[in-house]
This record gives structure tokens, C-alpha cells and sequence, in this order.
């Protein structure tokens, strides 16, 4: 028998998370009445190196699953090239489908099949928001501004993928793409393919 800090209710499921869907996820199951469900995000900056994303989540599941019935990960593949599949696989847990969070913002199967945007660098609502410490400065843009070129060089517009209709994200989407010199594309889809999976869960 399991101590009593390590029983699983009986009907509690966790969402693990990236840290970068906290604010959608706890609205989501705010908006659609979940309280069965806790919310545990890593963070954030994970999205910089993919290689570690796998083992962070490994170490959550093993730090958690003995407190809940159900987990459930809410992260893309996010560059990790297939290996947080085949570690989920091991613990038989799922997670949200799609390669990243722009793909299942857009809408998996619209993302997947838009040949137009092989070449367009994506916002969400998090990363308009924390553009400038989380990009910007993050890989020195603010510093060496020739390095745009090398980075965005090969892109041709910014589509900044709307979660909220937020009058100042959109002019901060905007701005940023005059700043990238990139032609700017507002697309308003809300919760999109998050929010069909987090409805599934009820």
C-alpha cells in the first residue's frame, strides 16, 4: 500500500505541460469546468533546447505518478526528433497531438497541409508576450542586430497565430514583424486543437 502523500484519487488526471501553454491550459479547464484536473508546467525555456524536454517530463511523471489516476503531456514533439514519444510510450501516457504548439494553435491537419507556410515564422500569444526576453535577448539580437539575417533570413512573413483578441499583442505581433522585416499575417484562431483535446478529457 502506498503512503498516504502517494495514493492516487480516484479520479484526479495531471496535465503536464510546457510552460509556454500555462495560461491557455488553466482557461481551458477553467472554461470547461474540470476541477478533477491539477496543472503542472516545466519550464519555459525548455523550447531552447529540445534535447532536454524528454528527461524533464520522465522526471515529472516519476515525481507525480503515484499522486493521480491519469497524466496526460501537453507538449509537441518540440525538436525532440521522437524521443519524448518513445519515452511516453515506456509510461503509456499520451499527449496532445502535433509537432509544436503553432502547428496545434493552427490546427494540426491546416498546419500540415500549408505548403505556404514553410517559410513563415510563428508567434502565440505567449511568445508575442515575451518576444523580446525570450528571442530578442535570448540569442543576442539586441546586441549584434546583423544576426538577423542569419536567423530570419530565410523567412518571408511573421503569421502571428492568436489565442485572445488582444488589441496590444496584435501591434506588438506587428511591430515585431517590421522589426524581423517580414510581412505580417494575423490569423484569430483561439484554443484551436488545444482546446478540442482538453474538452476530450472531461
Amino acid at each position: 500500500m502506498l503512503p498516504p502523500t502517494q495514493q492516487a484519487p480516484a479520479t484526479k488526471t495531471l496535465l503536464l505541460a510546457c510552460g509556454a501553454l500555462a495560461k491557455e491550459i488553466i482557461a481551458l479547464t477553467r472554461q470547461n469546468q474540470l476541477p478533477h484536473i491539477d496543472v503542472q508546467c516545466l519550464p519555459a525555456h525548455l523550447h531552447h533546447r529540445p534535447v532536454l524536454i524528454p528527461d524533464a517530463v520522465r522526471n515529472a511523471i516519476e515525481k507525480y505518478r503515484h499522486r493521480y489516476q491519469k497524466i496526460y503531456v501537453i507538449y509537441g514533439d518540440c525538436g525532440t526528433a521522437g524521443a519524448l514519444d518513445e519515452m511516453l510510450e515506456t509510461y503509456n501516457i499520451e499527449r496532445i497531438p502535433g509537432p509544436h504548439c503553432f502547428s496545434f494553435f493552427e490546427g494540426n491537419e491546416r498546419f500540415a497541409t500549408s505548403e505556404d507556410d514553410v517559410t513563415s515564422f510563428f508567434l502565440t500569444d505567449f511568445f508575442c508576450r515575451h518576444f523580446d526576453k525570450f528571442m530578442w535577448q535570448q540569442y543576442g539580437l539586441d546586441k549584434s542586430p546583423s544576426m538577423l539575417s542569419f536567423m530570419f533570413g530565410n523567412y518571408k512573413k511573421l503569421v502571428y497565430v492568436a489565442q485572445t483578441r488582444d488589441e496590444k499583442l496584435y501591434n506588438k505581433a506587428s511591430e515585431i514583424a517590421q522589426r524581423l522585416e517580414l510581412e505580417f499575417e494575423y490569423r484569430y484562431r483561439g484554443y484551436s486543437d488545444l482546446g478540442v483535446f482538453i474538452h476530450s478529457l472531461e
